[in-house]
């Protein structure tokens, strides 16, 4: 058969009902895996996903070029590498030209753009996708750095977009009248997984040797976190260890709360954490009270419960209204409630608790 028969394989794959999702994120794929890589790996079942990831800038790079690799979840990840020393127009320009480059191979392919930054609109901006979605799984423009301009460009990418989704309850309340397509949808999460966690497994080497009991916490450490309250449950409960897994950023390590029984264990990969979750007797979200956490939902909640792990919160608006009522988060509000909410869970009979998780 014929190249003139077969057309291109863009063609191709538009016949088949393959869309191309380009998916516009401020996290790597390589980061805490969350959100964005559970819903384009599921994407990329029926459709062919490109990653696109916030520029690195490199030392000896004199053109811009595009790095892309396949990852094993059938995504493609596409990095822009670009000369180090750039200013923001030159990066810009720079990024909107890889951008070209990247799509000019699937011209007449259905597109779908999918946001999880509007400042991605400053390169983005002139493509016509058939589809474009926003996905807002934070309120970026609250988190310590946000870059100027989020907010203008965000009521552009509302301006523009086709459907908008939101991570959380409080995240919709915020968006819903912004736009006429609005929908709550709080990121689900992978309970087989966790739920390996409820089976007794190997303590991983740099576990092992931590006494019980554990209380243990994993995610991203950064302006959202509480570390007062971190220190002053250490100091109040030295019985008790806490484990803390994940990587620190936007805050110096060097203030992180240091006590004989908080352990800093780093980041761990996503296929780690049931076994480090099976070592432990009770998850906490020592949450700060500011403008970073006014919106969050965290997807961690539903993961320790899926873990069969007994867990309190700070009272973070979504946690309180999706899980505080029916009792399967206790809510505290300080170190010697947090503490005493902790002491209950780690005293209730575990077997009768998870008939009810």
């Amino acid at each position: 058969m014929s190249d003139a028969q077969l057309g291109t394989e863009a063609e191709l794959r538009v016949r088949d009902g393959r869309f191309l999702l380009l998916c516009l994120s401020h996290l790597r794929w390589n980061f805490v895996f969350q959100r964005p890589q559970h819903l384009m790996s599921r994407a990329a079942r029926s459709h062919d996903v490109v990653f696109l990831e916030e520029p690195v800038f490199q030392p000896g790079v004199a053109t811009p070029r595009l790095e892309r690799h396949p990852v094993p979840e059938g995504v493609t990840v596409a990095v822009p590498v670009l000369p180090e020393g750039m200013t923001d127009e030159q990066a810009i320009g720079a990024q909107r030209a890889l951008l070209d480059t990247l799509l000019a191979p699937e011209a007449g392919r259905r597109l779908i753009a999918w946001f999880y930054t509007p400042m991605a609109l400053n390169f983005a901006g002139h493509l016509a996708p058939d589809v474009t979605v926003y996905d807002c799984m934070d309120e970026l423009s609250a988190f310590r750095g946000a870059p100027p301009g989020m907010l203008r460009l965000e009521q552009a990418l509302l301006d523009r977009a086709d459907l908008v989704f939101s991570g959380g309850r409080s995240l919709y309340e915020a968006k819903r009248d912004r736009h006429p397509r609005v929908f709550c949808f709080p990121s689900s999460i992978d309970a087989a997984h966790f739920g390996k966690a409820r089976a007794p497994q190997p303590d991983p080497a740099d576990q092992g040797g931590i006494p019980r009991p554990r209380v243990g916490f994993f995610g991203v450490v950064d302006e959202r976190m509480d570390l007062e309250l971190v220190g002053a449950l250490a100091e109040l409960r030295p019985d008790w260890r806490f484990v803390m897994i994940g990587p620190v950023v936007k805050i110096d390590p060097d203030a992180l709360p240091r006590s004989p029984n908080l352990h800093w264990l780093g980041v761990k990969s996503y296929a780690e954490l049931p076994a480090y979750l099976s070592g432990w007797d009770a998850g906490f979200m020592p949450f700060a009270r500011n403008e970073s956490t006014r919106f969050i939902s965290p997807t961690k909640t539903p993961e320790f419960l899926a873990a069969g792990l007994p867990v309190v919160s700070t009272p973070v608006a979504d946690v309180v209204s999706d899980w505080g009522g029916g009792g399967l988060v206790d809510i505290a509000g300080d170190a010697p409630a947090f503490a005493d909410a902790l002491g209950r869970a780690l005293d209730r009979p575990r077997a009768e608790w998870l008939r009810d998780v």
